[in-house]
């Protein structure tokens, strides 16, 4: 997940909000470019985080991960939507 504007460009110190709800054995979330102010996460970077999911094949790694992803929210938040289609597609073979 990436600051809006990335990687031009971008604005920091917007509070990110749903980190605590998607907190599960199935779902890691790595911090890059955060940083706290007081006792909130914030924006620090263009690369802000990484949600990865975990799953019996990539394609439920892909949906949990994007499920994680659906949870956290800042202003101006930017993510691809295209993580792991190749893998599925040639696991589908």
């Amino acid at each position: 997940m990436a600051a809006g504007g990335y990687p031009n460009g971008y604005d920091k110190g917007d509070g990110i909000d749903g980190l605590d709800d998607v907190g599960a054995e199935d779902l890691k979330v790595f911090h890059a470019g955060t940083r706290l102010d007081g006792d909130r996460v914030v924006t620090s970077g263009g690369r802000v985080l990484c949600v990865v999911g975990l799953g019996d094949d990539v394609a439920a790694a892909q949906r949990r991960a994007y499920d994680g992803v659906d949870r956290i929210h800042w202003r101006n938040r930017y993510f691809r939507t295209d993580i792991g289609h190749r893998a599925i597609g040639r696991s589908a073979r």
